[in-house]
């Protein structure tokens, strides 16, 4: 047999079943920060696999960051994929979560809404590139693993996940990346753990998991203090079939309009919310987000609902929503019962059409109007100065209101 180049970073094995060429391959899902950036050489060193190939998916994050991933990829990885799913993931994923009045908990699901999109374009690369596993940089006491996990194991692939399986700290991967000559931000003086996209930013990590430690104000990127936030915003939001169309009349893509409300929301302190948030595995942790144009557009979006659904429909819709976000929050948008709510919520969405005025000021997003073309609103009918409904029609429902606890009061003895 010839002579096999044993080459940088033992890319090459010979196989004794004839001249093959034998490469071990992964693909890792890459967001270009500490957890993902230490598990490019530790997937060389521990496991062994000769070529590592990242994926970033875009779905909104900052270009910086974004340039920052691909740097740091072309220094570290054998091979980097930066895929462009900003518009799938607003058509796709967050216009149906806008619907559903998307919140877990007081969360508006921005981090745990993209994981099945980034999920299913890693897979993309693993089939495109022949690797025979796939891994992720979560921790075995978060939700982002079992979101992800959830995607990646009705496949064929292998999975491995570094942080969980080698039992690491925070401090520990510091100390591994100084090792390594990996230029992360991640330092010990802050050692926040950061999340962006388009629908929100999500902070942990350090002094922020003690609940009783006061955030300081640096932790926030997105949103001014409301206490500083001055100046007062009145604008028009339009839905079509309940999802956002235009601000204003200027109609705009879902993407360039959630970008602007993030804008001008955020300038007026809008969209923070810190809470103890109850994880899929049990534990409760301390979560910080920004996410002011989440914050607009569920707060109108729910409004708007209120003017043209009925009753009894809002009252089912409230448990299809909860649902709909615990599956969410668990990355189970694959479930059929999610499929099923869908086809619910998007039934209802049919009428929600029409315009809500917000006021944008010092942290609040406030409702100051609302109008559709599918109202169940009657001006006439309410007004205490119209006749078309005689008052004296409705004595024989009071009669009968309360029936049952009134005859129950007769035998019970307070």
């Amino acid at each position: 047999m010839l002579e096999v180049a044993y080459k940088r970073r033992k890319l090459w094995k010979r196989c004794y079943f004839g001249e093959v060429i034998v490469v071990s391959k992964v693909v890792l899902s890459y967001s270009g920060g500490l957890d993902t950036s230490v598990c490019i050489p530790i997937l060389r060193e521990r496991y062994k696999y000769d070529k590592v190939i990242t994926v970033t998916v875009d779905v909104g994050q900052p270009q910086s960051d974004l340039k920052k991933a691909e740097t740091r990829a072309a220094t570290l990885s054998d091979k980097h994929y930066t895929i462009d799913s900003k518009e799938e993931f607003v058509e796709q994923y967050l216009f149906p979560l806008i619907k559903a009045n998307g919140s877990y908990e007081g969360y508006t699901l921005g981090q745990a809404i993209a994981r099945p999109l980034i999920a299913k374009k890693v897979l993309e690369v693993a089939d495109r590139e022949g690797v025979s596993a796939i891994a992720h940089g979560c921790t075995g006491k978060g939700n982002d693993q079992l979101r992800f996990e959830a995607i990646f194991r009705a496949s064929k692939y292998k999975i491995r996940a570094p942080m969980r399986e080698l039992n690491l700290t925070r401090s520990e991967e510091i100390e591994y990346a100084l090792e390594q000559g990996i230029d992360v931000s991640t330092t010990f003086e802050k050692p926040y753990s950061v999340d962006e996209n388009l629908w929100s930013r999500s902070i942990e990590g350090g002094r922020l998991e003690d609940p009783a430690c006061v955030p300081p104000e640096d932790v926030y990127k997105w949103t001014t203090a409301p206490t500083k936030a001055e100046t007062k915003l009145q604008l028009n939001l339009d839905f079509k079939r309940g999802v956002p169309v235009s601000i204003d009349g200027r109609h705009s893509s879902g993407l360039e309009l959630i970008r602007e409300l993030n804008e001008v929301a955020g300038k007026r302190g809008i969209g923070r919310t810190d809470l103890m948030e109850d994880r899929i595995l049990g534990l409760k942790a301390r979560e910080i987000y920004e996410h002011p144009a989440a914050t607009v557009i569920l707060t109108a979006h729910k409004d708007l609902e209120a003017l043209v659904l009925t009753r009894k429909e809002r009252k089912f819709k409230e448990l299809v929503d909860s649902a709909w976000a615990e599956l969410a929050y668990e990355g189970l948008l694959e479930e059929p019962l999610c499929a099923a709510l869908d086809a619910f919520i998007n039934t209802t969405q049919e009428r929600v059409t029409g315009s809500v005025t917000m006021l944008l000021h010092k942290g609040l997003a406030t409702v100051r109007a609302r109008s559709s073309p599918n109202a169940l609103y009657s001006e006439e009918l309410v007004s205490f100065n119209d006749k078309s409904l005689d008052q004296r029609d409705a004595e024989g429902f009071s009669k009968y209101h309360g029936f049952q606890s009134r005859a129950y009061r007769k035998f019970v003895k307070y």
